[in-house]
């Protein structure tokens, strides 16, 4: 049995439908159980089990690891993340689970100028010294992030950033939890760090001229200052400030820091990941 916390997410909820297409039982953990069987549907009615359970709540917790050896640790960025996640940890060891899958950050040491990657880095320490097996996936963006930008692009024909035209790494997270089921259920492939790409970088300029193309009408992309988009995203995204210094800090060491792309994801799938024109294709109507 499989326990998978964050199954409400964009990566947890992609990883129950591949868990469910190749019938390994999991147990996806909720607090609000009644809306996740919802939100699952057909899903629930095959290996996929829902169970009660919150993170903050070791006792729930214990309950809910009952009979699985594994565990799928995927939490949205808060600033309670090392609070809650070492939790987790503590409590999965206690409860004998054998292996953990976390999902990360690719800039994981202490000394990266992104706080929520020194999160992920405590975190990962402590993994490390609960002497569990643990699997550590470090994605970079995610390709679905892009749809936040439907709203200024429907809008304004425009959408904003901070990248200039730094490349940036893009995956899908649909990929990224091929790899987790990848890795859950082929244990040869357990007990590695991961670090998870696209097969390309790409620019936010050469995204605003895909959605052209696409859309058949000019998109701009619009860069801003680090400051400026700061403000903005608190202001009128209605971040909250801890986010918004998350966004600016991954988008300036991008700037910093070139990336390039990985050959993880075909190395441990015998596939091609996922392109950003075929993402784009998918998901064009949300842009129109």
């Amino acid at each position: 049995m499989i326990v998978i916390i964050g199954a409400t997410g964009t990566i947890g909820s992609a990883l129950l439908t591949r868990l469910a297409d190749l019938g390994v039982p999991a147990r996806a953990l909720s607090r609000e159980p009644e809306k996740l069987r919802y939100q699952i549907g057909e899903l629930g009615q095959s290996t996929i089990e829902v169970a009660s359970a919150d993170a903050s709540a070791p006792e729930s917790l214990r309950r809910a690891f009952i009979g699985a050896s594994q565990l799928f640790l995927a939490m949205s960025n808060s600033p309670r993340q090392i609070e809650l996640e070492t939790s987790i940890i503590r409590t999965a060891a206690e409860a004998g689970i054998e292996h953990i899958v976390k999902i990360s950050s690719p800039a994981f040491e202490r000394s990266a100028p992104v706080e929520v990657a020194r999160w992920h880095h405590e975190i990962e320490s402590a993994l490390h010294e609960s002497g569990l097996t643990h699997t550590v996936l470090r994605p970079y963006a995610f390709m679905q992030n892009l749809l936040r930008f439907s709203e200024t692009i429907v809008a304004q024909d425009v959408f904003y950033g901070s990248m200039g035209d730094a490349a940036c790494n893009f995956i899908d997270c649909r990929d990224i939890a091929d790899v987790a089921a990848e890795v859950l259920t082929n244990r040869e492939k357990a007990g590695q760090v991961y670090t998870l790409t696209g097969s390309e970088v790409i620019s936010y300029p050469q995204i605003a001229d895909k959605l052209s193309a696409l859309l058949d009408r000019p998109i701009r992309y619009i860069n801003m200052d680090l400051k400026a988009q700061r403000r903005d995203l608190i202001e009128h995204r209605h971040m909250p400030s801890w986010l918004a210094n998350h966004v600016v800090e991954i988008q300036a060491m991008s700037i910093a820091i070139p990336e390039k792309p990985t050959d993880t994801v075909k190395c441990l799938l015998g596939r091609e990941p996922r392109t950003l024109d075929a993402f784009l294709h998918e998901y064009v109507e949300i842009y129109r």
